[in-house]
């Protein structure tokens, strides 16, 4: 079977989709009072959606978009969840400077015809 380059049209909507979602998310943590420090950060463990900081937290955010807002929250697996963790440590070790802040792993939730909605504290890194 010939590999093609192009990806399928499912994928590139699901692309496109999620980063609409990302930006919608980036947009309502700005303006909760959040510094957008990374997007997309990407490592040889997984991706972090946003790296938010807000006075002496770092909040490693992981943006769902869905149907509805309770599909977005059960769509974070607890394999994804350890994916982020490890990501997340990743992310530690190339900016020493946040060492020493809380760290916080969050959920923003993203549906049509919905304001989006930031769960604190979605799920934690003591597994």
């Amino acid at each position: 079977m010939p590999k093609t380059d192009s990806a399928s049209p499912q994928r590139v909507a699901a692309f496109r989709t999620g980063l609409s979602a990302e930006t919608r998310a980036a947009a309502y943590l700005i303006a909760k009072g959040y510094r957008i420090l990374a997007k997309r950060f990407r490592t040889p463990y997984g991706e972090i959606d946003l790296v938010a900081r807000r006075r002496n937290l770092i909040a490693f955010i992981e943006v769902k978009a869905r149907a509805s807002l309770d599909d977005a929250a059960y769509a974070v697996t607890p394999r994804q969840q350890q994916r982020i963790i490890d990501a997340a440590q990743a992310w530690l070790m190339a900016h020493p400077e946040h060492a020493e802040f809380d760290l916080r792993f969050d959920a923003v939730l993203i549906a049509p015809r919905s304001l989006p909605r930031h769960l604190l504290a979605a799920f934690d890194a003591s597994r």
